[in-house]
């Protein structure tokens, strides 16, 4: 028996509007390095207003939003596009019932900012879910 050890891969976007879509992707799938992949090197994460986390800490707080065991719901609201920078406000719902059976409603809007790299695909550079937050 042969086992691979590759690395999980995901289709990234080279149109903004769909990054948000391809992060769902990410996250749906259960796994922080399929969703690590939608940012870009240096990238800036907010998991909660006020607290922004780079390097290992957006994957401890991946890893702490995907122990959730539930979904992402993204709704593009807003995307502007100059030249290889967009600025991304989406909406987004993760709600049901976590592993221990409590309910859980976390709902947001994102204020985000994505940056085109030299392959042409977008990444994250600031990932702020709850960008709207007073705080």
């Amino acid at each position: 028996m042969t086992t691979s050890a590759h690395a999980p891969t995901l289709a990234l976007t080279t149109d903004a509007g769909q990054h948000p879509a391809v992060f769902a992707a990410a996250f749906n799938s259960g796994d922080p390095a399929l969703v690590r992949q939608v940012y870009a090197p240096g990238a800036v994460f907010v998991p909660e207003p006020g607290h922004p986390v780079t390097g290992d800490g957006i994957h401890s707080a991946t890893v702490r939003f995907l122990a959730l065991g539930l979904p992402i719901t993204v709704h593009p609201r807003h995307v502007y596009t100059v030249e290889d920078i967009a600025l991304l406000v989406v909406d987004w719902t993760i709600a049901g019932l976590d592993p221990e059976g409590n309910p859980v409603d976390l709902t947001g809007t994102a204020t985000d900012v994505a940056r085109r790299g030299p392959d042409g695909f977008w990444r994250y550079l600031i990932d702020n879910p709850f960008g709207t937050a007073t705080r």
